[in-house]
């Protein structure tokens, strides 16, 4: 059920009355760290380079969607390697 915009405005002043933690910690569901290899690393600055991406965060949530969006043939084609 959509909210009213009165309602839409309520969650935004709780939201605005959080601290950043706060917000972080109702927004992530989990944290990921990995360690990249020097060919990945560059792999990665060259593709933000290329799409005027900031952010390295951002590039992954956008290729995590994108594939999310795929069929499973295309995925399955999209990361073979050989």
């Amino acid at each position: 059920m959509a909210k009213t915009p009165a309602e839409r405005k309520r969650d935004q002043r709780e939201r605005d009355k959080l601290s950043e933690e706060e917000r972080q910690a109702k927004l992530l569901s989990r944290k990921i760290v990995t360690e990249l290899y020097h060919n990945d690393d560059a792999a990665l600055k060259r593709v933000m380079q290329r799409c005027d991406i900031e952010e390295e965060q951002d590039l992954i949530s956008r290729l995590i969607r994108g594939a999310d969006r795929m069929t499973d043939q295309q995925l399955a084609d999209h990361i073979r390697l050989s």
